[in-house]
């Protein structure tokens, strides 16, 4: 069944300015018969405004006029003129220029060297290539693999600085969460006692004082 714009809404409209069933509103809009109850009780959409089902192409007269006069009758919702207009719109998929293509192998390799915290469905999404491509280069089983160096994607154009970075900070918090979980800290060897970094603490200098001798 075609999935009705505004129910509520619909259904105000319908208790308002016809004399179907409950059950029959209720079917129509996708809600319970003791839903459309309280909308007619004023208990229930009280603050809402009816929406005209045939004005926004939901709803044919012809089926409203078959409704009424026969209470058993369910009426067919239409595909609204409108649906198609609020629907959220699908994100494209990344398109590379074809001169640029050949560079996503480095562009690769600079992620398996430089971060290899971000997974191969990061890399994919960024990039625009295929998690075949990226194996093919961390085995160096690329066609190009004598060729390839890596390059950072912001300077080959493959992507911005924002959209990078925000790759890069998502997969680093991620692994710090993986790691906190593991019961993992964070090793800072600024930090540590010398003892611990297998250094030997300095010994404070000690100066001496001599006398004068005498002539």
């Amino acid at each position: 069944m075609t999935e009705i714009l505004m129910p509520k809404a619909t259904a105000v409209w319908l208790v308002d300015n016809t004399s179907l069933t409950f059950e029959q509103i209720a079917a129509f809009c996708g809600l319970h018969p003791l839903e459309v109850n309280g909308i007619a009780d004023g208990e229930v959409a009280r603050d809402i405004r009816g929406a005209d089902p045939i004005a926004n192409g939901q709803l044919n007269r012809d089926e409203l006029e078959k409704a009424a006069a026969d209470p058993k009758y369910l009426m067919v919702a239409q595909k609204s003129r409108h649906a198609e207009l609020l629907k959220p719109a699908k994100k494209q998929p990344r398109y590379t220029p074809v001169s640029r293509r050949q560079d996503r192998p480095d562009a690769i390799a600079w992620f398996l060297r430089n971060h290899p915290e971000i997974t191969d469905a990061q890399i994919s999404k960024l990039l625009g290539t295929t998690k075949a491509t990226i194996d093919q280069v961390r085995n160096r089983q690329h066609w190009n693999a004598s060729n390839i160096k890596p390059v950072d994607p912001v300077t080959l154009g493959l992507c911005g600085q924002l959209e990078l970075d925000a790759v890069v900070r998502k997969a680093a918090d991620k692994r710090a969460k993986d790691d906190a979980k593991k019961g993992i800290l964070p090793e800072d060897p600024t930090l540590r006692p010398a003892a611990e970094a297998g250094v030997a603490p300095e010994e404070p200098e000690v100066e001496l004082e001599m006398d004068d001798e005498e002539d």
